[in-house]
């Protein structure tokens, strides 16, 4: 390097447009660049070059003052030369203010020493800094050949951009030097250069595995210049898997309540004030700005979602749910994520789906009706099987995930049940929004519906009749049909429908077990011995079904035949008392007091009738 480029050499002798004759301003590259401690004023830490000559001008970076020569600087920026300076004599204390530095004043030190011939270290750590450093003095080629900026791109040319390592630190140091990184091409190149990598890379979506060692690295960076990567890598054709599983390792990292395995809540039959315990991050919780920030990243990486249902779980789009709602994201978005999930609800289990309600949260205020005093959002999984029959219906065949979507809505109802403000109509609208013909069995719908009126012991017998006529009777297991028969919580109707379904079926029973041995003759005698056990062990069970069957018909035709007097005995009673009502009014009121009697003692003799039946068998 030119010694006197560097230090700036000016001809004593040499006149300035008739004035005086300047002194010998030859600057001496200084033994070392020290700070001067003693000299901090308030606030300010002043920074001052060992020379043999006073320096001439005062440079401001942020909150520190740098004693610099003026020719120095001059020599290799063309910011600095166009300046108009002012006197170091004004009460600021300063010659030139830097304003948005970019690097800040550690930066500028750097800058300092490359003028004054100190060699500069250039890293990854410090080249972005330093290239923008540059642009912003304007140290071009014009004042000095292989100026800062010619060294400075030629190391993120030659050094940075053909290393994943470097890429990545550069692009770290990037976040602090926006606008000037964006302006000048910085992040792109890097961000190109790390996408073209792994698209020639065998990579997989698995962090633990060895060729997983790029998530790690992805998630230290920001969430813009990650959805760069990953749009530039679904450019060069990745496996949307992989982008997938990428996209939730980020999201773990940075989404809180992403990953985490929510607890379900506790009700207290207070209706009007909800205890709830919910281990999931509210709103309340989150401070404004990291709420704003949460929200920038859920929105991101919702936009970058590769389309195909194989991407991403759907337990993690439920979780991203729950976190997009509790940041208020965007409501298109939502929207869009809401007709994602609907096509993969099949895949998730209860636990996902119970979404905390978020009405009138952000307010504070008290909800107004039943419905937004549940714990739970029931709108959102009502939109979501509508999403899911809506995308059934354009697929044109139904799916092996059917019977997943019922026993998943049974055992929300199940679990919603405990809720004193699930009302019995929504009860009824969430049994109803999937089709008759969906559930092969009631099963799951009937414990359901006893976990509701468990919690309601006073429940009135309308409420109960209406509860209980989403369920088919026919449609329950053998186990679930014993237990409804002996389940005093169900209305009377219900059970006599359940028995004469137990009938229907033990018949149908009976015809096939009476069938069986008829088969068992055209099988060769292989063993002897062990088919005349089987036929003596079909033969008992033949005997105990019919035994059973014979018992549940009597406790059928007498509940029938109770269902008919007690029906007749009414319209009776009615009729008479419609027509003597005006002449004796006390023996209307003892006839319509004896009535209800009868009708318990009836009902609970034929109970306990139907219950020792029943334990007998």
């Amino acid at each position: 390097m030119n010694l006197k480029s560097l230090t700036g050499i000016q001809n004593p002798d040499t006149n300035l447009d008739g004035a005086e004759q300047v002194h010998d301003q030859r600057i001496v590259i200084p033994d070392q660049f020290i700070t001067g401690e003693d000299c901090i004023n308030r606030k300010d830490q002043a920074w001052f070059i060992t020379t043999q000559f006073p320096t001439d001008l005062i440079v401001q970076v942020q909150d520190i003052t740098f004693n610099v020569h003026k020719y120095t600087l001059i020599s290799k920026c063309g910011y600095i030369g166009r300046m108009e300076l002012q006197s170091s004599t004004s009460t600021q204390g300063y010659d030139l203010k830097l304003e948005n530095f970019p690097g800040g004043s550690e930066t500028f030190e750097m800058v300092i020493k490359y003028c004054y011939g100190f060699p500069v270290d250039l890293n990854s750590s410090n080249v972005a800094s330093l290239r923008c450093a540059s642009e912003f003095l304007e140290m071009t080629e014009e004042f000095e050949d292989e100026n800062l900026i010619y060294k400075t791109e030629s190391f993120l040319t030659f050094v940075v951009l053909p290393s994943w390592k470097e890429s990545l630190t550069v692009l770290r140091t990037c976040q602090s030097l926006s606008p000037w990184a964006e302006n000048l091409q910085i992040v792109r190149r890097c961000c190109d250069s790390i996408a073209r990598k792994l698209s020639r890379e065998n990579i997989t979506g698995d962090s633990d595995c060895e060729d997983g060692w790029w998530l790690n690295d992805l998630t230290t960076l920001r969430i813009d210049y990650f959805t760069r990567i990953i749009t530039a890598v679904r450019a060069k054709g990745i496996k949307p898997e992989i982008i997938g599983q990428s996209i939730e390792h980020y999201a773990r990292k940075w989404v809180p309540g992403i990953g985490m395995e929510p607890g379900l809540g506790k009700y207290t039959q207070d209706k009007n004030v909800l205890q709830v315990s919910i281990v999931s991050v509210r709103k309340d919780e989150l401070g404004v700005g990291y709420n704003e920030e949460h929200k920038a990243i859920i929105e991101s990486l919702l936009s970058i979602l590769p389309p195909q249902r194989e991407a991403v779980s759907c337990k993690f789009l439920l979780q991203m749910l729950k976190m997009a709602r509790v940041c208020c994201a965007s409501a298109a978005l939502i929207s869009e994520l809401e007709k994602r999930i609907g096509m993969v609800l099949e895949d998730a289990n209860v636990i996902d789906i119970l979404i905390p309600n978020q009405t009138n949260n952000e307010h504070g205020n008290l909800p107004n009706t039943q419905e937004e005093r549940t714990m739970h959002d029931i709108e959102v999984v009502q939109r979501l099987l509508e999403y899911y029959s809506l995308f059934e219906q354009q697929q044109q065949q139904h799916r092996n995930g059917n019977s997943n979507v019922c026993k998943l809505i049974d055992n929300y109802l199940a679990e919603l049940a405990r809720d004193p403000n699930f009302s019995i109509t929504k009860f009824q609208t969430l049994a109803k929004s999937l089709s008759e013909n969906a559930r092969r069995c009631h099963d799951g719908l009937y414990r359901a519906i006893d976990t509701y009126l468990k919690t309601r012991p006073l429940l009135s017998e309308h409420d109960r009749r209406r509860l209980c006529k989403i369920m088919n009777c026919e449609k329950l297991s053998l186990d679930a049909g014993v237990h409804a028969a002996q389940n005093d919580r169900l209305p009377l109707r219900t059970i006599v429908q359940v028995l004469f379904s137990e009938q229907v079926k033990m018949r149908s029973a009976m015809q096939e077990k009476e069938k069986a041995p008829s088969s068992d003759n055209s099988v060769e005698d292989g063993n002897p011995l062990s088919t005349d056990r089987e036929i003596k062990n079909l033969k008992e069970e033949l005997q105990s079904v019919k035994t059973q069957m014979a018992g549940l018909q009597r406790d059928y035709s007498e509940l029938q035949q109770e269902y008919e007097k007690l029906s007749n005995k009414q319209k009776n009673v009615a009729g008479w008392v419609f027509g003597w009502k005006k002449i004796k009014n006390s023996f209307q009121t003892r006839v319509d007091g004896d009535e209800p009697a009868q009708r318990r003692s009836s009902r609970l003799s034929s109970r306990v009738s139907l219950r020792d039946r029943l334990s007998m068998t």
